[in-house]
């Protein structure tokens, strides 16, 4: 089903009938094409010939050891990092052959931890998300930026408090302002970074539940395989900088390829009453 927006609020296709100069929400494809990542004065890559394709509206979770380049591939896709050799299109458009604006507008991040000495109140730092948009030093689109604004407090549930500083919130908190932050930035793709840390159990269904709802393509890394299978459409493994599989959950995580990325033994259990497989986990002896 098609997802619509009128004056910053999604609708669903049947809501939408009703209205009319509503806006299609969609998501972006992204491609990465031979990509390989090493850092200045390095002659280690970090990254090595990575590709894959996503469509739009598609999720994808990153999962893999510690140090497997998981953010670094996010930092690639948000145009932090240019790939040494390779590259990064969103929409079939090279990310490098648009303007930094250009690519604000069309993809925003959440990243694992934020500096709390912003100075700042919630909403401030939420309204941060409308600077693409604006037009000049200082521009705003007035009313059209404070009902998205609005309708992203509302959504992430940080509204009540969004005259409090953001230095004196807690981590979940925190979390829950920058994701936000990030939907008022009215973005195709959105990029995340271990969204579930700091949060407690609802709110971590919360954010699962809004990366199944939200209408764009999401690329998020992950620690926990069992949230990944159950929330990605797709997934994909990296170990030491190489990607060593993508595709379906169920392609993707045999016991034998978790197993041997993880150095664990990895096998699944049926549960009742859910009926679904669950991954666990012990060491190797």
């Amino acid at each position: 089903m098609k997802n619509f927006k009128l004056n910053g609020k999604i609708f669903t296709e049947y809501q939408a009938q009703s209205f009319s100069d509503v806006e299609v929400i969609s998501g972006a494809s992204v491609s990465v094409k031979n990509v390989s990542l090493s850092l200045p004065r390095s002659n280690n890559n970090i990254l090595k010939e990575i590709s894959f394709d996503l469509s739009p509206g598609r999720v994808l979770g990153i999962v893999g050891p510690n140090g497997a380049g998981k953010s670094t591939l996010l930092r690639l896709l948000y145009r932090y990092h240019k790939p040494t050799i390779g590259n990064v299109e969103i929409g079939g458009k090279d990310i490098w052959e648009m303007t930094a604006r250009d690519t604000a507008k069309k993809v925003a991040v959440v990243l694992q931890e934020h500096p709390t000495d912003f100075g700042l109140t919630v909403r401030e730092i939420v309204a941060l998300g409308r600077t693409p948009h604006h037009v000049g030093f200082g521009g705003s689109n007035g009313a059209r930026d404070e009902q998205v604004v609005e309708s992203a407090l509302h959504r992430m549930e940080v509204r009540t408090f969004s005259n409090r500083s953001f230095g004196t919130l807690s981590g979940g908190e925190r979390q829950r302002v920058m994701v936000a932050r990030a939907l008022a930035q009215e973005p195709s793709i959105l990029v995340l970074d271990e969204p579930t840390n700091h949060l407690d159990i609802r709110h971590q269904l919360e954010i699962l539940k809004l990366i199944k709802d939200l209408p764009l393509t999401i690329i998020s890394s992950l620690h926990d395989l069992n949230m990944a299978a159950d929330t990605c459409d797709e997934v994909a493994i990296l170990k030491d900088g190489h990607l060593l599989g993508i595709g379906t959950p169920e392609a993707v995580f045999s016991a034998a390829a978790i197993s041997g990325t993880f150095e664990v033994t990895a096998s699944y259990e049926r549960l009742a009453p859910s009926d679904k497989n669950l991954l666990t986990f012990n060491l190797k002896n």
